[in-house]
């Protein structure tokens, strides 16, 4: 089967950077996409919004946390991964975040300074995050 994700999109706050008890690094970010489409039978033009939750891991983690900042423009690339819990009132939750192996800065907001990177591809060598699953701190 194939889970795979290419989106564009801009980041909507700075990213989060956590820790796994195993020294891990997790950077979480959302990113937005407009779609744009034109309303049937009229020459109107609608912009609808949609939010994306991204989760990186290890090397690209620490070079995310570091280099990106609300209002970049990112290309994404990963899978798509499905997060279950129970919340405290015992209620079964869940929703889709894309697990990135690979992000490339298109361009950064307006008034942001040079920091030398003009289109940069950060990647890691594997695709696979690290297992994951001895640590206790994740939030579901």
């Amino acid at each position: 089967m194939l889970n795979k994700v290419l989106l564009i999109g801009r980041l909507t706050r700075d990213p989060e950077v956590r820790f796994f008890p195993s020294g891990t690094q997790i950077t979480t970010f959302s990113i937005a996409y407009n779609r744009r489409y034109k309303v049937k039978d009229s020459e109107e033009w609608k912009e609808e919004p949609h939010y994306f939750d991204v989760e990186t891991y290890g090397m690209l983690a620490e070079r995310l946390g570091r280099d990106l900042s609300k209002g970049y423009q990112v290309l994404v690339e990963g899978r798509l991964a499905q997060q279950r819990w129970e919340n405290q009132a015992g209620e079964k939750r869940s929703k889709v975040i894309i697990i990135a192996d690979r992000v490339v800065i298109l361009s950064k907001p307006m008034g942001t300074e040079n920091r030398g990177m003009e289109e940069e591809d950060l990647a890691i060598p594997n695709n696979e995050p690290e297992d994951l699953s001895s640590d206790e701190d994740i939030p579901f």
